[in-house]
């Protein structure tokens, strides 16, 4: 397995670490950063950790730890993060700029129980994921445990009553389109209204209408309509 070209690995020193057993051990880490400024800071941070084993790229496959630090969640990071997934001899760690509620649920998705903020990685906190990481803990900042305990409320709100009505059942892409269906806009004029093509519109209305059981598009501005969507 190796990482896409826009990620690098790094090497430094190695220290010990007492594990749960007992054992002195060092926890060693693959580091996959999307570009060099990232991957020089952690390396300095991390370098000067007993605790901490860097590999080089040709035993990235064995470490134990395949820490990950980018800006945000794009489908190049989405994509390394499944790849990685399918190691098992390694857990998955992320350090990241910015993360949604809609990129956390992705990320958990991948199989990542482990989040740090990129503007709160310092050489404690990143060697606290690390170690946690490798033993298979959760680690979240408290505000994203809490967008995420809110999107699993959601979903299983939704898995109970899918029909149920509330804000969430529209888009916000979906709430404007269905409000310009509703002021009397064809797809043409929707596209041009909203800059996207024709065929977007139409798979979004066809979308909406699949969603929710309905008729026709006049039938999803009703439904809307009355619950209060759009």
């Amino acid at each position: 397995m190796s990482a896409p070209t826009s990620y690098e690995f790094a090497t430094a020193g190695s220290g010990h670490w007492v594990s749960r057993t007992g054992r002195p051990e060092r926890v060693t880490v693959a580091l996959y950063a999307a570009d060099p400024i990232l991957r020089v800071g952690v390396v300095q941070q991390l370098r000067q950790r007993t605790e901490v084993d860097l590999l080089a790229d040709a035993d990235a496959e064995e470490a134990q730890v395949s820490l990950v630090v980018v800006d945000h969640v794009d489908d190049e990071v989405a994509e390394l993060l499944n790849r990685l997934r399918l190691n098992s001899s390694t857990r998955v760690g992320l350090v990241v700029s910015t993360l949604g509620s809609d990129a956390l649920q992705r990320v958990i998705e991948c199989g990542v129980a482990a989040v740090l903020r990129r503007g709160e990685a310092d050489q404690d906190r990143l060697a606290h994921l690390v170690l946690a990481t490798a033993n298979g803990e959760g680690v979240l900042p408290g505000d994203l445990l809490g967008k995420l305990l809110n999107h699993v409320g959601a979903m299983q709100r939704s898995a109970l009553d899918p029909r149920g009505l509330s804000l969430s059942t529209l888009t916000t892409r979906e709430a404007d389109m269905l409000r310009l269906v509703s002021e009397g806009l064809d797809t043409a004029e929707i596209a041009r209204k909203t800059a996207y093509s024709e065929r977007t519109v139409k798979n979004v209305l066809h979308e909406i209408i699949t969603r929710l059981q309905l008729r026709n598009r006049a039938h999803a501005v009703g439904y809307a309509l009355r619950n209060g969507l759009i």
